[in-house]
Formats: C-alpha cells, sequence, structure tokens
C-alpha cells in the first residue's frame, strides 16, 4: 500500500507547497489555509458524484412510503423483506446506499493527507509539512496532544455534523444518520491536519446537499 500511494503522496506534497507559497501572506495561517484549499479542489472534482447522489436521495425519499409499507408488513422476516426492498430498488433503479459513493471516493484522498503528516520524508527527502503549526500546534499532532486546537476543529465537527444529520436522507436508515457524529470521535486519535481536512469536508458536504436540495 505503501508504494502504491507514493506517487499521489508526492503529488499531493508539491500541492501543498505551491498554496502554502500562494497564502503566504496569512502568515501562520498558511499552512491549514493550504489544507483547506486542497480539500475544496477535492470536492470540485467530486461534485458531478455528488449532483448524482442528491437526485438519488431525491428518487429515495419518493419510495419512502413503500419502504416504510413493507418493513410493516415483513418486519418479522429479515430475508422477505431484504429481498423485498432489493426487488423495489431494481423496479425503480435506486440504491439504498448510492449516495454513500462520494463519501467512499474521498478515502483515498483522506489517507494521502494523513501520510503528508506522519511520513518522516517524501520522495526520499525530509517532510517540511510536519513543521507547520497552527495556533501554536503542529498539524502532524495527533489527537489530544493537539490540544487546543483538537478541541476547535472537535467543536466545528459536532456543529456540521449536527446540521448534516438534521438534512439527512430519511431513507438512508439510523446508522448513516449518525456517521457523522463519528468524525467528531475521530479528531481526538487523528493528526491535526487530517481533522481540518474532515472539517472541510464534512461543512462542504452539509453546504452542497443544502444547496442541491434547493436547487431540485
Amino acid at each position: 500500500m505503501s508504494g502504491f500511494l507514493d506517487v499521489p503522496v508526492a503529488v499531493a506534497y508539491h500541492l501543498i507547497h505551491w498554496l502554502l507559497a500562494a497564502t503566504a501572506f496569512t502568515g501562520p495561517l498558511s499552512a491549514a489555509l493550504a489544507i483547506v484549499l486542497f480539500t475544496c479542489s477535492v470536492r470540485l472534482l467530486l461534485h458531478p458524484l455528488a449532483r448524482s447522489a442528491a437526485r438519488g436521495e431525491r428518487a429515495r425519499a419518493a419510495l419512502l412510503p413503500e419502504i416504510r409499507a413493507l418493513r410493516e408488513k415483513h418486519g418479522g422476516d429479515r430475508d422477505r423483506l431484504a429481498a423485498e426492498l432489493t426487488k423495489l430498488q431494481q423496479e425503480s433503479g435506486t440504491s439504498l446506499f448510492s449516495g454513500c459513493l462520494p463519501l467512499l471516493l474521498q478515502l483515498p484522498f483522506f489517507t494521502v493527507m494523513y501520510r503528508l503528516f506522519t511520513t518522516a520524508t517524501i520522495g526520499g527527502e525530509p517532510n517540511s509539512l510536519l513543521g507547520a503549526t497552527l495556533l501554536g500546534t503542529p498539524l502532524g499532532a495527533h489527537g489530544l496532544a493537539g490540544s487546543p486546537l483538537v478541541f476547535v476543529v472537535a467543536a466545528g465537527l459536532a456543529v456540521v455534523a449536527w446540521c448534516s444529520v438534521r438534512w439527512q436522507d430519511p431513507a438512508g436508515g439510523k446508522w448513516l444518520r449518525l456517521l457523522p457524529f463519528g468524525t467528531v470521535l475521530a479528531t481526538l486519535v487523528l493528526p491535526q491536519a487530517a481533522g481540518i481536512y474532515l472539517l472541510t469536508t464534512t461543512a462542504w458536504s452539509t453546504a452542497e446537499r443544502a444547496l442541491l436540495r434547493r436547487g431540485s
């Protein structure tokens, strides 16, 4: 896995450095701003998939009464319920889990960000990003070692998670509605740079979903 990621990590490394130079006028905020801009670039690339997921969400919402009826009718027979839900999805051309695709496709980018701030050398040279800081905290510091920055990021994620749950797809299932709050717990163990990435991408997702719903 490490060798497979060497090239994308090196490319992201140079991109982050370019963004650092472009945002140098912000002083101590430049490293965090570079991460935010990197994340926004990733989300722009994934925006067409988000639009497709939004269309699927509207289709699933239209099926919600039928899904509830099937759960009431076959709630005691899980195999029959699963078969009927699968049949309904096939007939309507929708999937209860299609909305997860944009999230899954972000995982490689998240992994790259994680390695950027945890790897001592990149391309055979010392990783200068490990010296980047915000609020006096190294962006490579993990979890509570990144205090007080970790609490700032966790609080931001909690607010975004609350907003996200309010606008969650009602047909997505209870576990999907609680998933955003997992990012808050993740900040307690991840490097601060990865926490900033999570905060930016989840805020983008929440705003994007709201705008796409308004435009529907």
